[in-house]
């Protein structure tokens, strides 16, 4: 069966995170000091990320896991957040022969596109959290940060539905990512003109559910 290359991080569906309303801004503070941002532990078994690629002739999806990562909450806002994730606990979703599938998950994980081996995780770091309104989506803040994959780091913004509720942090939504900016060319239509059908897209999505609890519960 053919190999069907895909980049990584990508999503078949939207995954919702809870129904969480967006709190408005606090009131200024009467103080010179400004209380630090509170780490929320990211919860790598309630949290999820989806991955979706497209070729000229198809597509493929699948999952990929958080290794770790905190959500940073000011009063009742998330303003930052750092995430690690393992790459080599990527997987296919779309197909069903297990020799065809490890096929793929192999060339993921090689030279070609991920280079897992030397660089088994993935990372993003959130640098702003903005006010997003009139989204017909539902999300309520654009999410601006640096994304590190195969060892090159690129800034990336999208729109998520973001909130805080009773210790718990919650983020989900889409984002497109550019694979040639980490050095992922193959079978570019951007650098191999000629290739036709055989084509795979630049861009790939992520989808993803995060889910984080403040310190004492996470405990609970």
């Amino acid at each position: 069966m053919k190999k069907f290359l895909l980049p990584v991080l990508l999503a078949a569906a939207v995954l919702a995170a809870p129904t969480l309303a967006a709190p408005a801004a606090p009131l200024p503070s009467k103080t010179t000091s400004k209380p630090a941002p509170e780490p929320y532990a990211l919860q790598p078994q309630l949290s999820t990320l989806g991955w979706l690629a497209k070729k000229v002739t198809g597509q493929h999806n699948g999952t990929i896991q958080f290794q770790s990562g905190q959500v940073l909450v000011k009063g009742s806002q998330i303003v930052g957040g750092t995430f690690t994730v393992d790459m080599a606990s990527m997987k296919v979703e779309d197909i069903t022969s297990a020799e065809s599938n490890a096929k793929l998950v192999g060339h993921l994980k090689s030279e070609d596109f991920f280079a897992v081996e030397k660089n088994p995780t993935a990372t993003f770091v959130i640098t702003s959290v903005k006010p997003l309104k009139g989204d017909a989506s539902g999300n309520n803040a654009t999410i601006t940060g640096n994304l590190t994959i195969k060892g090159k780091t690129n800034p990336l913004s999208f729109p998520a539905k973001i909130g805080v509720k009773s210790g718990i942090a919650a983020a989900s939504g889409t984002a497109t990512v550019d694979r040639t900016k980490y050095d992922i060319r193959y079978r570019s239509k951007s650098f191999f003109e000629s290739i036709g059908d055989k084509a795979i897209d630049d861009t790939f999505t992520l989808t993803f559910n995060v889910i984080a609890k403040a310190d004492g519960v996470a405990k609970r």
